[in-house]
């Protein structure tokens, strides 16, 4: 490894070791945090026995209506028999109990489960429950411990009706769009006297467990997170690795989504959703079958009147970003709900990239009927065609300084102590500005590749078009491909060894070994004996590698091996097409030609060595001070 190369790799680790420092918390942010804390703790308290006091008043309200007790608002509606009914198109269908007038089950079409079972159920009746909430004068009304009558019943519409003692009801009017969207409303009516005349607001309850949809459990679990969108502002997201719960005291909410890898379920709300709402994220354990626990206790505003409907829409499908965007165009709201951040495509430069250039490349692949070990292929050809002239520039310059080593070493040989260092720099310095040889010109490809790695890193992981898409040995593009698995978790392993893991880091080995034997042959004096000291960190890496993405999907680590296996293609072409004799003589010239016009060197080198002969004056002159 190259001064420059080292040089780039600590730069690099003081970047995220300096990143690391700037985002880890104050003592004040800690004693706020621990505030916070203390004061969800306390809501999440009063929360609790509000809903002790209100599962108490429902208890009540049952025994006397089944006493024959009129007092209750709703007595009528508080007994009955639970029904089914279905809204259904091709994409999904949407089964809906008559106790609580809600959704009980989605089942989205047109993908296997993981049972390789056709049809995905997102949740059923005994994962998800929502709950509309309304503090009337006399008692609370809570939607799910109603009995609700259905009519207008069809494929695309549903109108559940609970009925009260004084003649007024509760409306749930619901519409399926043609695809993925639910829209539906709730309606007050004939009930205005029962609310305090300042009464405008009502609570939403929704809860669920997601669903373990693929075979990896934890790298799915990676992906599957609450997700929600502050009104007119950005998308964030609760933990996807430990407990999370966030109390938004000052924010609106568009939307809350309940996030799988692949798939999702969104609560839009026209009027947006309150403050003080508070989201909560639990993880599941492994072979429970589910991921998390999510909750979502929200605020809405409600009309006791009767004018006006409490509007919402709910989006239940896949997460595909193109998809979302046609199907957020059916949204009767006016808003930008930008849904297509449920695909997480990774911060801002890499997002960028995916979204302006990745996407449109594998639709366009795609477009042509590809397999996706295909796609994955032809896409990491096209990159490294994009990239070619820069890898070519860069192997370039390690051959100029390849073909001036022996140059180097004789005309650095009397400055091989250590105190001489600095004047051994400088000398090579000088030689490489009189031969026209820039040293940092081999760092310019690595800068551009890096975020391309990095970009890949979020997409295909996010994929959906990659999900249970096979190719060669691998059943399922989007998960771990094992050649043996076992029932006893292993730290830093888990229990499986993937194959396309072990090719990606076998390929990772053998390219580290032709750049470190190319770096060598340039390297002068003690640099190559600091390269031999490097070279157990260059094998190191791949060995890291192995424990950080044998649980990746098989279609990441896939890309990877191909991108490794055509970059050390390029680098054994370029070595063996480049002619070391023909090399030597064009620098000969280019030093003949810069020896007789000693001002026309080339410009990094040349600022390089002005800059070592400054520090090595601003040496002299520290020097002579303390004498």
């Amino acid at each position: 490894m190259n001064r420059d190369t080292l040089t780039g790799i600590v730069l690099m680790v003081l970047v995220i070791i300096g990143y690391a420092w700037w985002t880890s918390p104050s003592e004040e942010q800690m004693q706020e945090y621990q505030r916070q804390q203390d004061s969800i703790a306390a809501a999440q308290k009063d929360l609790e026995v509000k809903e002790q006091m209100a599962e108490a008043e429902r208890k009540a309200e049952a025994e006397a209506a089944a006493k024959g007790d009129t007092t209750a608002l709703f007595y009528t509606a508080l007994n009955g028999k639970n029904q089914q009914v279905v809204l259904k198109n091709e994409k999904v269908e949407l089964t809906f109990s008559t106790k609580g007038g809600t959704i009980s089950k989605a089942v989205v079409k047109g993908f296997l489960d993981r049972d390789n079972k056709e049809d995905v159920i997102l949740f059923d009746e005994n994962d998800q429950q929502m709950d509309f909430m309304l503090a009337a004068k006399s008692d609370n009304i809570i939607t799910q411990d109603l009995y609700f009558t259905p009519s207008n019943v069809s494929d695309s519409t549903l109108t559940m009706t609970a009925q009260a003692g004084n003649g007024g009801s509760i409306v749930l009017n619901y519409e399926l769009g043609p695809n993925y969207m639910l829209h539906f409303s709730l309606t007050a009516n004939g009930l205005a006297g029962q609310f305090a005349p300042n009464y405008r607001q009502m609570d939403v309850k929704w809860n669920s467990r997601a669903r373990q949809q693929e075979r990896g459990f934890t790298f799915e679990n990676r992906y599957a997170t609450l997700t929600y969108k502050e009104k007119g502002g950005s998308t964030h997201y609760l933990s996807e690795t430990s407990q999370d719960t966030e109390t938004l005291s000052e924010e609106s909410l568009d939307w809350v989504a309940f996030k799988n890898q692949f798939f999702s379920a969104v609560l839009i709300a026209k009027d947006d959703f309150g403050t003080n709402a508070v989201l909560t994220s639990v993880p599941q354990e492994k072979g429970t079958g589910y991921l998390k626990d999510y909750e979502a206790a929200l605020n809405t505003t409600f009309d006791p009147k009767g004018l006006h409907a409490s509007e919402f829409e709910m989006y239940i499908g896949p997460n595909d970003f193109r998809l979302i965007k046609d199907v957020e165009e059916q949204s009767r709201f006016g808003k930008d709900l930008d849904l297509e951040q449920l695909v997480y495509l990774g911060w801002p430069l890499f997002r960028i990239i995916n979204r302006w250039f990745t996407l449109y490349v594998f639709d366009w692949l795609t477009s042509w009927g590809f397999s996706m070990g295909i796609v994955l292929i032809l896409i990491t050809l096209l990159l490294k065609a994009i990239t070619y002239p820069m890898v070519k520039k860069s192997y370039m310059s390690s051959a100029k300084m390849r073909v001036l080593k022996p140059k180097l070493d004789e005309a650095t040989k009397q400055y091989d102590k250590p105190e001489d260092q600095m004047k051994k720099q400088q000398a090579m310095m000088q030689m490489y500005s009189q031969y026209g040889v820039s040293p940092l010109s081999g760092c310019l490809p690595m800068l551009i590749q890096a975020p391309i790695w990095i970009a890949m890193f979020n997409f295909v992981p996010n994929a959906i078009q990659l999900r249970r898409q096979s190719f060669l040995w691998i059943d399922d593009l989007s998960t771990f491909d094992p050649i043996i698995e076992w029932n006893t978790n292993i730290w830093g392993i888990g229990d499986h060894l993937s194959l396309t893991c072990i090719l990606f880091c076998v390929a990772n080995i053998l390219y580290s070994y032709m750049t470190m034997r190319q770096q060598r042959d340039q390297m002068v004096g003690q640099q190559a004996e600091q390269m031999k000291m490097m070279q157990w960190m260059m094998y190191l890496m791949p060995l890291m590698f192995f424990f950080m993405f044998n649980d990746y999907s098989a279609g990441l680590n896939f890309y990877y091996f191909i991108s490794l296996f055509f970059s050390a293609a390029i680098m054994f072409v370029l070595r063996k097409t480049t002619n070391d004799a023909k090399l030597l003589a064009i620098l000969e010239a280019r030093y003949k030609e810069n020896k007789n016009n000693p001002k026309k060197q080339s410009g990094l080198a040349a600022r390089l060595e002005a800059m070592q002969k400054q520090a090595e004056e601003l040496q002299r002159q520290r020097m002579n001070q303390k004498k």
